[in-house]
C-alpha cells in the first residue's frame, strides 16, 4: 500500500496543476475524458500552491485552466463537507467566472465558453449518472440559448456513484479514471488498477504522474492537506461562535429597545394621571417591575 491519494483538493491540485510536463500530460487526458472533447493545449492559469494556511480563511484549491480557443475552465475536488450550499456555491463560481472575462469595446457574441468541472463525494443529483452536466433551460427542458451558443456550464462528477464492483471490461473511461482516483493508493495491490495500468493508456498517463511523487512527497502533501483543513475547521468554528454571539446582542438589543418603549408608554400613562396600580394591571407586571424599568 502506497501513501498516494488523488482524494484530497491539495493533493488534487499538485498532482494536476504543477508546473511539469507529466502534471500537464495527466491534465489533458482529466480534461479529454470528463469534458468529452480531444484536449491538445491547456495552461494552468493558477499553478501556485498554498504555503501558509494560517492566513487563510477559505483556501481556493481548484485548477483554473484555459485551451487554445480562450475556453475557461474552474477544476476543483470537493471532498470535505462544508455547511455551504454547494450547489449555490458552484453555481457562484460560474457566474463569477463568466463575468470576469474582459469585453470592454467588444461584442457579446465575443464571449468565451466557460466551464465549472467539480468532483463530489456526495450525491447531490437524483438521478443515477455519475457526471451530470447544467445549462440554461426553462421548466420543460428548452434551452435558453442554441446548444452551439451556449457558453456556460456546471459540470459535476459524483464519484459516489460509481458501481466499484462493475467489470473492468464494462466500465467508460469515465469509470474506469474515477476507479483510478478511489483506488489509486492500493496500486498493483488492486487488480483492476493492475491491468489499466498495463495496458490502458490514458491511467497509464496519470499513474506516471502519481509515480514522479516520492512516498515521503506524498505525506508531506497528506500533511499539509490536513493542516489546512484543520485551519478551515477551525475558521468555521470562529465564524460560528462569532455568529452565535452576534444572535445573542442582536436578542438583547431587542430586549432593550422593548423595555425602553414599555418605559416611554408607562412614561406617558402616568402623565395622564393614571395609578401605578392600574398601570401594572394594564402591562401585567408587578408594580416594583415597573419601578425598575423606571429607573
Amino acid at each position: 500500500m502506497r501513501s498516494a491519494n488523488l482524494l484530497n483538493d491539495f493533493a488534487f491540485k499538485y498532482v494536476f496543476g504543477e508546473d511539469c510536463k507529466e502534471a500537464n500530460d495527466a491534465l489533458k487526458s482529466l480534461l479529454t475524458v470528463f469534458l468529452e472533447r480531444k484536449v491538445n493545449h491547456v495552461v494552468v492559469k493558477n499553478s501556485e500552491i498554498v504555503k501558509d494556511f494560517s492566513k487563510m480563511k477559505s483556501p481556493r484549491l481548484d485548477l483554473l485552466v484555459e485551451f487554445d480557443d480562450q475556453t475557461t475552465v474552474d477544476l476543483e475536488m470537493q471532498l470535505r463537507q462544508t455547511k455551504d450550499n454547494l450547489p449555490i456555491r458552484f453555481s457562484y463560481y460560474l457566474a463569477r467566472l463568466h463575468g470576469s472575462q474582459e469585453l470592454e469595446g467588444k461584442y457579446y457574441g465575443e464571449l468565451k465558453e466557460t466551464i465549472v468541472l467539480v468532483f463530489f463525494n456526495v450525491n447531490l443529483i437524483d438521478n443515477n449518472r455519475m457526471c451530470n452536466t447544467f445549462t440554461l433551460r426553462n421548466e420543460d427542458g428548452l434551452s435558453f440559448v442554441e446548444e452551439s451558443q451556449d457558453r456556460m456550464k456546471l459540470r459535476t462528477v459524483e464519484m459516489a456513484k460509481l458501481d466499484v464492483n462493475k467489470p473492468l471490461e464494462e466500465m467508460n473511461e469515465q469509470e474506469k479514471m474515477i476507479y483510478y482516483f478511489l483506488n489509486c493508493h492500493k496500486g498493483m495491490d488492486d487488480s483492476k488498477i493492475k491491468v489499466m495500468i498495463e495496458s490502458d493508456g490514458v491511467i497509464q498517463m496519470l499513474e506516471k504522474r502519481v509515480e514522479t511523487i516520492s512516498d515521503d512527497g506524498w505525506k508531506k502533501i497528506i500533511e499539509d492537506f490536513q493542516k489546512l483543513h484543520e485551519n478551515e475547521e477551525r475558521m468555521e468554528l470562529q465564524l460560528e461562535l462569532e455568529e452565535a454571539h452576534k444572535q445573542v446582542e442582536d436578542a438583547n438589543k431587542q430586549v432593550e429597545q422593548k423595555n425602553q418603549e414599555i418605559k416611554q408608554m408607562i412614561q406617558l400613562m402616568l402623565t395622564n394621571g393614571m395609578s401605578l396600580e392600574f398601570i401594572s394591571k394594564s402591562l401585567s407586571k408587578s408594580e416594583d417591575e415597573i419601578r425598575d424599568l423606571l429607573r
